[in-house]
């Protein structure tokens, strides 16, 4: 017996160098998530992440491998709070880290002093950032997965003069750099089309009162008020707008599109809210329905704007990893740069600054306090 148990003793060790050797040949390939997970936009941060974590259970299904080792993707998400110098440190982080790969920030005021880091880092970053200062560095390692601040403040612009026929507008942008580079972009194509801009307020991103500034703008009865900012915002604005008796429609980027704006407002958003998002209509695109019916059942919650998006460009980076054989930020940058990706959003290609080329921006309304597309550009 005890000869037996010592022979089995030698196997048993034999085997663990074998695998521990397995083990070591696996590529574990953490990919970055920035975004705020607390303070009053934690509700898209935790959307993002959780497209993210998706796409990283679909992407270990599918067995990739690299230099002929198997790939094993693993999520590493950081709270950048929607505030540059925590963005800045969450960026830093991911750098020191070897993170190479980061989806996000959310926030336009994050992306633009954070991608400077990672590219520095030599870390590749997609956000859905929509300032165009984003991609116009020239940081061959960032990408913007969705439409332009020019193309959804141009496109909003559009909709209220020829589909609203308004004459008069008022503006309020909130000073962060998303809020402030939409309302510019809103205000320069109503501009060119004619219309008359009655009036210019601003808050900031914390606000909660806009009494005075509401005020100010019914004097000059606008026809609809353009607001540069977020949903947490954007709620109490528009209840305080209909207390004040203000008929004016109020019109927004992509993040008044969010189901949080019903969440705030209730029934007051209803026909009153317009807002314009880049990219198609999830429902209406071929995997959109079915990505939304996996998030809800293993999340218990609704897919928000961006999760479709997180997730795209997450199963964009790994296959691209598998494609060009290495962990290697330059090498998947420049692929992602020449190959074309098809996603539950919509297909991705990007131009050489690392815009989405041909993004679509499609304007929607709330109707029974659900969002309802009216019109893609």
């Amino acid at each position: 017996m005890q000869h037996r148990s010592f022979r089995h003793s030698l196997v048993a060790l034999a085997v663990l160098p074998l695998a521990g050797a397995a083990l070591a040949q696996e590529l574990v390939v953490p990919i970055g998530h920035s975004g705020p997970l607390s303070g009053s936009n934690a509700f898209a941060g935790k959307d993002n992440e959780n497209g993210m974590r998706l796409a990283i259970d679909d992407l270990n299904a599918k067995k990739l491998s690299a230099g002929g080792k198997p790939l094993k993707f693993v999520l590493k998400s950081e709270d950048d709070q929607c505030d540059p110098k925590s963005g800045m440190g969450v960026a830093q982080k991911f750098v020191d880290d070897k993170v190479k790969f980061v989806v996000g920030p959310y926030c336009s005021g994050v992306a633009i002093p954070a991608s400077r880091v990672y590219s520095d880092g030599g870390t590749l970053m997609s956000t859905v950032g929509t300032n165009p200062k984003i991609t116009a560095s020239g940081y061959t390692n960032v990408f913007r997965i969705i439409a332009s601040d020019a193309q959804i403040g141009a496109g909003m612009a559009n909709y209220a003069a020829k589909e609203l026929k308004v004459k008069n507008v008022g503006v309020i942008d909130d000073r962060s750099a998303f809020g402030q580079g939409l309302a510019d972009e809103f205000t320069k194509e109503a501009k060119r089309l004619g219309l008359n801009v009655v009036g210019q307020e601003f808050t900031t991103d914390k606000s909660m009162d806009f009494n005075a500034i509401l005020t100010r703008l019914k004097g000059k009865t606008p026809d609809v008020i353009f607001f540069g900012g977020y949903a947490p915002q954007g709620g109490p604005m528009l209840r305080q707008l209909k207390q004040l008796g203000i008929n004016a429609k109020l019109l927004g980027g992509d993040t008044l599109c969010s189901p949080e704006m019903a969440k705030i407002a209730g029934a007051a958003v209803n026909d009153t809210v317009y807002c314009a998002q880049g990219g198609a209509v999830i429902d209406k695109t071929p995997g959109g329905p079915a990505f939304k019916a996996r998030f809800k059942q293993k999340f218990n919650a609704d897919a928000d704007v961006y999760s479709p998006y997180f997730y795209d460009q997450t199963m964009f980076i790994g296959e691209s990893i598998a494609r060009v054989g290495a962990v290697d930020a330059d090498k998947v940058a420049a692929d992602l740069r020449k190959s074309s990706y098809k996603g539950v959003a919509g297909t991705y290609t990007y131009d050489d600054k690392g815009n989405l080329k041909n993004a679509p921006t499609t304007v929607f309304t709330f109707k029974g306090e659900k969002l309802t597309p009216l019109a893609t550009y």
